[in-house]
């Protein structure tokens, strides 16, 4: 047999070995999406918190991504913001987003009301919002500003569909197996380039 050519042989186990470890990975993440998923649900179906308190500027966030939530707000015929929505039947159309309290030390910006959907993203260019707001928070990430979905929409609009744990995915299972298969591709096609390369070297010359 001739021998292995070292460079391509160390480039191919390499690659190999990396998409292995994402492989391995990505079934970590899928384990941990898993527990994050059941916290979630947990976190569902805890009582309505109030937010007033949770959101002054010298208090701490509370882990409230999901909950129930109530929240005084002072947003009184100001401009809204509309964005790629779901109405409470899952029709596509625009979700109409409002601050909370516009203008208010340590509140501007930290939370913003989806107030309610229309098929029409000119169905509303100022809205007010109710003295206080119960509604279900989405995803909380740091320093984006943490979106409650009104139970109650806000006229002329339509219930926007509530934020669910149900939607958020879990393909890290799926993203393990393309890794582990690309792994197995490389190594088959570079075994299959040698066996071509050794029968070539091995062939009679004219």
């Amino acid at each position: 047999m001739r021998r292995l050519p070292i460079v391509p042989t160390i480039l191919v186990a390499a690659a190999v070995a990396v998409m292995i470890a994402l492989g391995i990975w990505q079934l970590q993440r899928a384990q941990w999406k898993e527990r994050m998923l059941a916290e979630l649900a947990v976190t569902q179906g805890q009582p309505a918190v109030d937010l007033d308190p949770l959101l002054g500027p010298d208090m701490p966030e509370a882990p409230i991504a999901f909950r129930r939530a109530l929240v005084s707000c002072t947003a009184r015929d100001v401009e809204v913001s509309a964005r790629a929505g779901r109405s409470l039947q899952g029709a596509s159309g625009y979700a109409f987003y409002v601050p909370c309290r516009p203008g208010e030390p340590g509140w501007a910006g930290r939370l913003q009301v989806n107030a309610g959907w229309s098929q029409r993203p000119d169905a509303a260019r100022r809205l007010s919002l109710p003295a206080t707001v119960a509604g279900v928070i989405g995803t909380t990430e740091p320093g984006q500003p943490i979106i409650l979905t009104a139970a109650q929409p806000a006229p002329p609009l339509e219930a926007s569909a509530p934020p669910r744990v149900e939607d958020i995915p879990n393909n890290h299972l799926a993203y393990a197996g393309q890794w582990f298969l690309f792994a197995l591709a490389a190594a088959v096609i570079y075994l299959l380039a040698l066996r071509r390369r050794s029968v070539a070297g091995g062939a009679p010359k004219p």
